[in-house]
Order: C-alpha cells, then structure tokens, then sequence
C-alpha cells in the first residue's frame, strides 16, 4: 500500500464564530503522510484561528478534527501532543535562563514520563542527556551551545531549539506557525534548510507569511482568504490560479503569489 497519500491531519469543516464574525468559515484541508503543506492568506485571513483549532488552544464551534483518522476533536491541547500532533509558535517559547541542554532535557522528561526530581537525579539520567543530544543535532544546533542560556542565543538559533523541543515528542504531525518571523534572510535561508530537511519524517503544516520559502517548501499550498480556503494545489497551480492572484490583488504579497520566486 503507498502510504505517501494517505492523510495524516484532516480538517473537514471548521468553524470558528467570535461573535458575528466567522474567523474561520466550513474550513477543511488535509496534510498527508510525508509531506510539507503550506498555508498562505492575508493578514486577518484566519490562519491563527485555524492554527489554535488544530493545535487544541481553541475549540471549534462547528466541524471535525482528524489525526490519523481517529476523532481528536475534543482533546485538550495536551492530549494532542501526547497523539502525535505538535505546534511551533510564532513567538520563540524557552525557558530563557536554562541552558539549551536544560530546556531540551525537560522537554523529553514532559513527554516521556520521565522522572521530575531535580536537579542531579535528572542530570544522572543519561537517556534524557543523549536524546537532548540527539535533537540538538537533528536540528543542527551547535553542540557549543548546548550548555549556553537558551535566552543569549541568537534569534536563529532560538528558533532551532524551538523545533528541537517540538521534536521532543516524536510527532507525526508539526504545526509550524510562522517560524521565519523576525528573522534575517541568512537566518531564513537556514532554517528552510532545515525544514527541508524534515521532508517525508514528518508530515508538516507550514504556516508562513514568506512567499519564497513557502514555494520552495510546500508539496500543496492552501490559501486562506476572510475565513475560507478558496484554493488548494501544487505551488505552480496556486501561481497560477487567477482566485489567488484577485484574492491578493493589492497585497505587497501578490506579486510573489503570481510572480518566480527564484
């Protein structure tokens, strides 16, 4: 059986109401085994509030939510993690005063059920300090800076040991919102790299303002206008497709949409 296609997360109508205003509107869209899903929209579109919905931070008013076909739509947020379902966030999310080795021990403690007695007990545990290791290098963090405060990296830096913390639970599926924000474009040109090279170990939902890094990633792109998806394809049919080029007529972001991003 190929399971290259098989979905992974499947969204199937999502609704979400903040008073009389329907932040995200009969949402559906599917992230399939291995690959690198791309979500795109104006500001205001209503990715954060999909974004929440996923990750179990909100609760939909309407819809279905499924994570390898059982019914996640209800779980807390916790729950998903524990699933296999796990979310960067916009803002880089450590603990600024430990060390980089520190913050990535404590992760795999929190989902491995691993013992939480401080602080030498932990150290002692050598299974938590090789998996630290291990996903410092998986997201090529410098092991320089492993024993580094995680708060005195710089901002790119930061954003690898948020993947790697992400990484700590052994997801099937990453949500990552936005994690080019902030950053420079040599800091963005590696951490597309490194996204890169997650392709087909995880099954991935980028969402990004970056046009460039997105069409260079993304398998399929979704495009999320005033609460809707209004088109879904390959990166060359979202270019192409003249609902997006209307949609983000007026956007500094059309011209990238329309445009070669090489």
């Amino acid at each position: 059986m190929n399971t290259r296609h098989t979905p992974v997360l499947e969204a199937r109508g999502l609704v979400k109401r903040f008073g009389g205003l329907a932040a995200t509107d009969q949402v559906s869209i599917t992230v399939t085994r291995g690959e690198i899903h791309g979500l795109i929209g104006p500001n205001g579109a209503g990715k954060s509030t999909l974004i929440h919905l996923l990750s179990g931070t909100l609760q939909p008013d309407a819809g279905t939510l499924l994570l390898d076909g059982a019914d996640i739509t209800r779980l807390p947020a916790w729950r998903r993690v524990s699933a296999g379902l796990s979310r960067s966030f916009q803002i880089t999310n450590t603990f600024r005063d430990l060390s980089v080795r520190e913050n990535l021990m404590l992760a795999v403690q929190a989902c491995t059920g691993s013992s939480f007695r401080f602080f030498r007990p932990r150290d002692a545990e050598t299974g938590l300090q090789a998996r630290a290791r291990e996903l410092a290098s998986e997201c090529a963090l410098d092991p320089a800076l492993l024993d580094q405060p995680a708060g005195n990296l710089p901002h790119g830096e930061q954003r690898k040991l948020e993947f790697a913390l992400t990484l700590a639970s052994s997801p099937r599926v990453l949500l990552l919102d936005e994690p080019m924000a902030g950053m420079g474009p040599d800091e963005t040109r590696r951490l597309t790299e490194l996204i890169d090279a997650m392709r087909g170990r995880y099954s991935i939902l980028l969402v990004e303002h970056d046009m460039q890094a997105v069409f260079r990633l993304a398998d399929r792109v979704s495009v999320l206008v005033a609460g809707r998806i209004i088109a879904s394809g390959t990166p060359d049919e979202i270019r192409a497709d003249p609902t997006v080029i209307k949609a983000y007529l007026g956007d500094e972001e059309s011209a990238s949409v329309a445009g070669d991003d090489s």
